[in-house]
């Protein structure tokens, strides 16, 4: 009764040494016997099943020469004994093929490990297929009415509150609708300490229904039911409570409102989503409800899911017949749906709510990453087909003692593919140290553990198989072709097609270094161009105090503004709703049509000013003047415009639009200024139509200072001296004009330090692989150097004769590489408004300095070469 589980003795019976087997199964059984007189049979038998896998181990397990019939595994020894004796005796050769192939493969997983992480954004989301989001258009109601075909350009993520109800209520396709807002800046009072809070956003309680953000506390269905209600980040949670519970803490903002912990979210770090709270929207509606039945009141983002037995194609069907019946205002309206898929990465619309990828770079750096295997593996073909000669009699001997083709491409087969595992295990430590720094150079956290599951791990050895196996395949059956008899007799020669093959993959290996030389120049120009361009305003020495429309700073601008100019470093002092570079809104605006004299509504963005505003940040007019003290109607009369704008109403000449009548919300008046066109967004845009009101105290968030001074550190700590005294309630928040700016352009400048990087480890392993060809040429000259020397040929003459063929075979890459090179930088240039032009000056920089790579490279071999004592070379002749 007392048996061991079946399973595992037939287990070991099996993998056990025949001579070793039944003092061993004996021994398990006596211990097994005794374990369940002490324990009991159940635990005996978890014993008995570890003891079997303890055992599994070499000194005991049956040799795999008893099935050498079967397997042939005596034959893959020999194999792979032979292989390890020809990588060794062959330490340069082998060497560079190792470090070229580690270096490509290890470049290539970590591009792979980058990209990866770009297309999983918002896949963690269980309703992933089925989440959409809608997109707005606010803009001419005749397109609207005609039903022309609006580009999704010109539509806008941001949008209404009333949308999202009235989704749900006409189509029962909608399962769950979620609504939150855009950021929204708050004081923080907690334990006697202020902090500012500027990314909290208003958010429905279908949150954890639409998306699946794991809560580590709290509940999910009731986290954000109630108002005065809020659910932090894992982040901002630390950073109040530390390792307290903040469940049931109760936190002040503004000085007024108390709001509960209801729960703590850990936001995924693929979530295109960026907040540090969520507030519940009941909150919102209890502080200003009327904007929740305001279709032209635009502050808020709406996300629903459908039935799963519903499409996205039938509600797109019947959404002219829903606006048509939901919505009556005068102006243009419509809207359009997005996939929670393209959300990242495939997005054209503008006004996001989180950041968003660039499917163009993926498409980039994926074809760097294959641009480096590629010439890993051409490396290693070169370097392998060059040493044919070598091992020619090798392979004419085993012919002649009786070795057939078959085995020999086999032994040169498992030799390529040993090769590839060595290099691997190399690539291996290089990804451990590289996965650090890039994730320092995408500023992002990568996860790798996918890399470990079950499928990736087989799929990397299959991988490694196919790589070893191509780049082993040409040596393989090329070499186990030689006749035996010629290769004894001292008459064979290198076949043409093997030097041809050779030529053309060193020239496809010229031509991927020249594209990806010209892609990091072109890079490398166009971010300078981005740093250097003139902006249209002066963003240098303007610092910004973020007070976040508090209201005690609001009551008292005007004496902060004037104690601030008392500093003998200020030059100007503004206050206004946002600077350069900062989130803005769009308004419903009139003007006078140009030729009808009648109101045309169009929704510009909008920035709220005063009068120093201008002047602190050094733009000009061109046309009109200037909000001004000495016009008391400005402040409730007035408009400035930037060109664009009035180019928007019809008015290409600035001067036209001067005192022509405007309506913008519930304000009316005249134009009276247009701003010379700056560009407040990126460059990646062109300057688009922006009005300038006249801020009232209410309306502002920031004070913005021009300072001029020699000593900053100095001027910083007075500067904050002032605001302590003057508003000792709030933090002293501050960034610079131009690092607040040069913020749009970071992904910019992350993605060219990566493709400079990968194209600079592409151009290393190019240059192992020629500096192995060039160690074989000269080995394979070497008798001829010797003779050309005797004969008076000069150590210049032989380093040019030597390096002459790979010049030609570079001159040949250039051709083809200028035009591949030029399409492929111009579709990224695509991507901004302002740009550089491609010159030829770039083609001959990259021509250039590839040259003068490839030339130094050969040059410690053909240099070494050309100075040998030309006795060495001819004694054994």
């Amino acid at each position: 009764m007392n048996r061991p589980p079946k399973t595992f003795l037939r287990f070991f019976r099996w993998f056990c040494h025949p001579r070793l087997q039944k003092p061993i199964e004996g021994d398990l059984m006596e211990l097994y016997e005794e374990r369940i007189k002490e324990l009991g049979k159940s635990k005996a038998n978890q014993k008995f099943r570890l003891d079997v896998l303890q055992l599994f181990r070499p000194s005991i397990i049956k040799p795999v020469d008893g099935t050498y019939r079967l397997t042939n595994y005596g034959m893959l020894k020999n194999y792979f004994r032979v292989s390890m004796r020809n990588i060794l005796r062959n330490k340069t050769f082998s060497f560079l093929n190792v470090m070229g192939l580690s270096a490509g493969m290890a470049s290539c997983i970590l591009i792979l490990i980058y990209v990866n992480h770009e297309l999983s954004y918002d896949s963690y989301n269980e309703e992933y297929d089925n989440t959409y989001r809608i997109v707005h258009y606010y803009g001419n109601q005749e397109q609207v009415v005609s039903g022309d075909s609006l580009p999704i350009n010109e539509y806008q993520v941001w949008g209404n509150a009333p949308v999202g109800p009235a989704l749900k209520r006409y189509f029962p396709e909608v399962k769950s609708v979620f609504q939150f807002t855009s950021p929204n800046s708050w004081l923080v009072q907690y334990k006697n300490k202020n902090f500012q809070e500027s990314n909290l956003i208003f958010a429905d309680s279908t949150a954890f229904s639409v998306f699946s953000w794991p809560l580590l506390g709290g509940d999910p269905n009731t986290a954000l039911a109630e108002p005065n209600t809020i659910v932090l980040t894992k982040q901002l949670a630390e950073k109040y409570f530390g390792d307290e519970n903040p469940i049931g803490q109760v936190m002040q903002f503004d000085g007024q409102y108390q709001y509960e912990v209801t729960g703590v979210l850990d936001l995924p770090l693929n979530s295109h989503f960026e907040f540090d709270g969520l507030i519940s929207m009941e909150t919102f509606k209890n502080i200003r409800p009327q904007i929740f039945e305001s279709w032209g009141y635009v502050d808020f983002y709406t996300y629903f899911t459908l039935e799963n037995s519903a499409t996205i194609e039938q509600v797109q069907a019947r959404t002219d017949q829903f606006i048509k019946e939901s919505f009556d205002g005068s102006y243009g309206y419509t809207i359009k749906y997005e996939t929670l898929a393209d959300s990242y990465l495939h997005s054209e619309a503008g006004r996001q709510p989180g950041k968003t990828g660039s499917l163009n770079n993926i498409y980039i750096f994926t074809s760097v990453a294959i641009f480096i295997l590629l010439i890993a593996c051409i490396n290693f073909m070169n370097l392998s087909t060059a040493r044919s000669v070598e091992r020619a009699k090798e392979v004419a001997i085993r012919k002649t003692i009786g070795s057939n083709r078959k085995a020999l491409i086999s032994q040169f087969l498992v030799e390529a593919i040993v090769l590839t595992f060595i290099a691997a295990v190399f690539a291996c430590g290089l990804i451990v140290v590289g996965h650090s720094y890039l994730e320092f150079l995408s500023g992002k956290t990568l996860p790798v553990e996918w890399l470990f599951s079950a499928k990736n791990v087989l799929s990397a050895i299959g991988a490694l198989i196919f790589i070893g196996s191509i780049a082993g395949s040409y040596p393989a059956f090329v070499l186990s072709g030689f006749k035996p008899v010629k290769v004894l007799k001292g008459s064979f020669k290198t076949s043409s097609g093997g030097v041809w093959l050779r030529k053309s993959l060193v020239v496809f290996q010229f031509t991927l270094s020249i594209i990806l030389l010209v892609g990091a120049t072109v890079v490398s120009k166009q971010l300078s161009y981005l740093g250097n361009h003139d902006l249209g305003f002066d963003p240098e020495q303007v610092m910004v105090i973020d007070f976040g429309y508090d209201q005690k700073v609001q009551q008292q601008l005007k004496s902060i503004k004037a104690e601030f100019l008392k500093h003998s470093d200020v030059v100007n002092v503004s206050a206004s709703r946002a600077t350069p570079g900062d989130f803005f809104p769009n308004a419903g605006t009139g003007i006078a049509d140009p030729i009808s004299g009648e109101l045309v509504y169009k929704d510009p963005a909008i920035y709220e000013v005063d009068e120093d505003f201008v002047p602190t940040f050094k733009m000009s007019m061109a046309a009109g003047r200037n909000y001004s003290k000495d016009f008391q109607s400005d402040s409730a009369n007035s408009m400035l415009l930037n060109e664009a704008a009035a180019r928007f109403f019809g008015y290409p000449n600035p001067e036209d639009v001067i005192g022509k009548s405007f309506e913008q919300w519930g304000r009316e008046g005249t134009v009276v200024g247009v701003i010379k066109d700056f560009n407040y967004v990126s460059l990646h845009k062109e300057v688009e139509p922006l009005t300038l009101r006249y801020s009232r105290n209410i309306n502002a968030s920031v004070i913005s200072l021009r300072i001029n001074s020699s000593d900053y550190g100095r001027t910083l700590n007075e500067l904050e001296s002032i605001w302590n005294e003057v508003a000792p309630h709030y933090p002293f928040v501050t960034k610079f004009t131009n690092a607040n700016f040069n913020k749009q352009y970071e992904a910019d400048q992350r993605f060219g330090m990566i493709f400079t990087v990968f194209s600079s480890l592409a151009i290393f392993v190019a240059c192992l692989g020629l500096f192995g060809l060039t160690i074989y040429s000269t080995s394979q000259r070497t008798k001829e150097i010797g003779i050309r020397k005797v004969l008076g040929s000069s150590a210049h003459r032989i380093v040019s004769m030597l390096s002459l063929d790979f010049i030609k075979l570079f001159l040949v890459a250039l051709v083809i590489a200028i035009p591949a090179s030029w399409f492929t930088m111009q579709s990224w240039l695509d991507g901004f408004a302002y740009r550089i032009s491609i010159g030829w000056e770039i083609f001959l920089i990259a021509a250039i300095v590839t040259l003068l790579i490839s030339l130094t490279t050969m040059s410690f071999r053909t240099i070494k070469a050309a100075l040998s004592n030309p006795i060495d070379a001819l004694r054994n002749e």
